[in-house]
């Protein structure tokens, strides 16, 4: 069982989701750290720094998404995969930017906590966008 859900390929929705959560894990661990670094350390504007965070976490996600979590891919040329993969990106980053900046300048949550719940609502997006319109 364990090999199945780390190792080997697989048409399987439901690994396909756990790894997909896993790799999704890592990419916001690239995004989040990547954010609070560029916030706190380079002094950037929150939403600045999350837009550049945001794409790091995204090259990191196409990268497990290609190798790991997905086995089918709906197209054969690489860079029209990689054009769609970022084209779903970018809609999740316009999501990603209205979720922090309407929690953070609205709610008047800390952008961190914002941050999170811009997680979740992107997640859900990025998962069912890829897995239908890129690896079907």
């Amino acid at each position: 069982m364990v090999r199945r859900l780390f190792k080997d390929t697989t048409s399987s929705v439901s690994i396909q989701v756990f790894r997909y959560i896993l790799s999704g894990g890592l990419a916001y661990v690239v995004d989040y750290s990547m954010l609070v670094v560029f916030v706190e350390i380079f002094k950037m504007y929150y939403l600045t720094a999350s837009a550049l965070a945001f794409f790091l976490g995204s090259v990191t996600s196409y990268i497990l998404n290609v190798t790991w979590v997905f086995d089918k891919r709906t197209f054969d040329n690489r860079f029209v995969e990689i054009g769609i993969f970022f084209m779903i990106g970018a809609a999740g980053l316009v999501l990603n930017q209205f979720c922090i900046w309407f929690f953070t300048e609205n709610v008047d949550l800390y952008y961190l906590y914002s941050k999170v719940i811009a997680t979740a609502a992107v997640f859900v997006l990025n998962f069912f966008a890829r897995k239908y319109i890129l690896f079907r």
